[in-house]
């Protein structure tokens, strides 16, 4: 018997969101890592499958991999602190698309959880609509406001 005799449809028919786990926790911990370059990670979808998309350490890169008909989720490294303590923090992205079709900005939410049940550890996220939004200094304010207070002084003496 074929799965459609008993009811059960093929994953390619049905509008379940399914996530490739391996890729995503992989490029997820290329990003935290130290002991890499890489500073961001895209997870787009291919048909009804988040997937990493790419990885890289410049951001020109990062905001080329979002287009205006997509939904897609982004993980960002950012250096935080002032002159007296440095410290990393990472931001979550959703990328929703301005052209975005009802349907899918309507299932946002819960595909975004799955990604979230990999991507667990960022100091902010952001919900990003607009290519002007997809700006370094915006995420970086965004981590500093979320970071508490700055005791800095602008200058360190030596």
């Amino acid at each position: 018997m074929t799965s459609v005799a008993n009811n059960v449809l093929p994953s390619y028919l049905t509008l379940e969101t399914h996530i490739d786990r391996q890729s995503v926790r992989e490029s997820y911990n290329d990003v935290r890592s130290d002991f890499t370059e890489t500073n961001w990670a895209v997870f787009q979808f291919e048909g009804n499958q988040i997937c990493s998309k790419a990885v890289g350490s410049d951001f020109a890169d990062f905001r080329t991999q979002f287009v205006d008909d997509e939904r897609a989720f982004g993980f960002v490294r950012i250096q935080s602190g002032d002159e007296m303590s440095k410290r990393t923090k990472f931001l979550f992205v959703t990328w929703l698309g301005p052209n975005v079709s009802t349907m899918k900005r309507a299932r946002l939410s819960s595909d975004k959880a799955l990604v979230k049940e990999i991507i667990m550890n960022f100091a902010v996220e952001l919900q990003i609509e607009t290519a002007d939004e997809l700006n370094y200094e915006f995420f970086r304010e965004a981590v500093h406001k979320a970071g508490g207070a700055n005791y800095g002084t602008g200058v360190r003496e030596l």
